[in-house]
């Protein structure tokens, strides 16, 4: 076959037309094909509430863990994603399903779906449930994830920020990791300050990096927060879980509210404590149905929060809103285990997504959740076919750049033009 190289502008599709059928059934290393990256442009949202959304990094496939086998948020103790039903659903520790089944968190296939329909969901920024650097249980996978996510998540327009997980500080400092709870926090925040606080897309709050505790949990004194910050500059504007803030002291900011059993709790935080926080970010959730006792992975927390079809969602974002929060943080993007997530599920389809979509009051974009998924599909059916993948290189860019009908031209011609 001759050399052809060819500048994409995906609007005159028959280009990619002639070139796809021309390699349709394996690649072409001869025939090659340049892609333009176009900058992120910012949906279209009336709604000027920063909404954030909260993300589990910890899922690994057989091909990706270390061991060759399902990761343990899949499988728990009990549960074998190789087992597959007639409907062809793998068995997973959950009580709900992905609409694209079990996955791995370093994919990058899997990263730009779930990234491109945070975007067009109006949500401003993820924040990723982080278990710091140290060689301890799954802690370098997730760190590994984690910087997968990052490499990705500024071609969307997004921003990130870290929720720090203290409680691993403990393991840390008993496998001789760390000499100390705060030894082990300086690592991990030297490594942040780094690696992710001067990112132009890290979320700065007055100029400092956000940073969210989930506790704190092992760090309950302020004179360890204060000497693990010794050396950060800017200091990170730190928020700890609600009505935790006193364990950090003066080095807490403020704080964020949290998933629990009812929701008079979220009632109680916004009027009561949020209003004398310098800082405070609300929390919305779509329910909550742990798999912890059918999984094998620990007792059931012993409640339930009801879906209530999707209402559950619009009212607990609704109340954000009422309290007029500047920042709401989305609990969860795809905690199954717990059931607390939001992207797409067999049950629930993309509802929680047009919520979402509905409170930041995002423009329509013409099926754009559909389309997105479409896009992840042929990933995966032309997986092995280099010259397919830089077309929807080309279209994951339309999508960034708000160019919608120019990524649904490439995905069509895609679909048509190769078997």
């Amino acid at each position: 076959m001759m050399l052809m190289k060819v500048l994409v502008d995906l609007s005159c599709t028959l280009v990619f037309s002639t070139l796809l059928l021309s390699c349709s059934k394996s690649d072409n290393p001869g025939t090659t094909l340049n892609v333009r990256i176009l900058e992120p442009v910012a949906i279209q949202k009336t709604n000027e509430m920063k909404i954030f959304v909260h993300y589990m990094v910890w899922f690994e496939s057989k091909e990706t863990s270390t061991n060759g086998k399902w990761g343990y948020h899949w499988t728990m103790k009990s549960q074998d994603p190789d087992v597959i039903d007639a409907n062809g659903k793998r068995q997973i520790a959950a009580h709900f399903y992905p609409s694209i089944g079990p996955y791995a968190s370093s994919d990058k296939f899997l990263i730009e779906y779930h990234l491109l329909l945070m975007k067009y969901a109006g949500i401003d920024g993820v924040i990723i449930d982080w278990y710091g650097t140290h060689n301890v249980n799954d802690y370098k996978a997730i760190k590994k994830n984690t910087e997968a996510l990052v490499s990705l998540i500024e071609k969307t327009g997004l921003q990130f920020a870290i929720d720090y997980e203290d409680r691993t500080l403990e393991p840390t400092v008993q496998q001789g990791e760390a000499a100390s709870f705060v030894n082990g926090a300086k690592d991990d925040m030297t490594y942040l300050k780094t690696n992710f606080f001067s990112k132009p897309n890290y979320i700065k709050i007055s100029n400092e990096p956000l940073l969210l505790v989930f506790g704190p949990i092992v760090m309950q004194k302020p004179d360890d927060w204060t000497q693990t910050f010794t050396n950060i500059s800017p200091k990170p504007c730190l928020l700890t879980l609600w009505y935790q803030s006193g364990e950090a002291g003066t080095n807490a900011r403020g704080e964020y509210a949290w998933v629990y059993q009812n929701t008079s709790s979220l009632d109680n935080f916004y009027t009561s404590k949020a209003p004398n926080l310098n800082v405070a970010m609300g929390c919305a959730y779509p329910g909550f149905k742990d798999f912890y006792t059918q999984g094998g992975g620990g007792e059931s927390l012993g409640w339930t929060i009801d879906y209530k079809d999707g209402i559950t969602l619009e009212e607990t974002l609704q109340k954000a809103k009422n309290a007029s929060m500047k920042y709401v943080q989305i609990a969860t993007w795809n905690d199954f285990g717990e059931g607390t997530m939001i992207e797409p599920t067999k049950e629930f389809g993309n509802k929680h997504l047009e919520t979402v979509k509905n409170f930041g009051g995002v423009i329509d974009y013409n099926n754009a959740f559909e389309n997105i998924k479409k896009q992840y599909d042929l990933r995966l059916k032309y997986k092995n076919n280099s010259l397919a993948q830089k077309s929807l290189d080309q279209s994951f860019y339309y999508f960034v750049s708000v160019q919608n009908d120019k990524a649904v031209n490439v995905l069509d011609s895609l679909e048509t033009n190769v078997p």
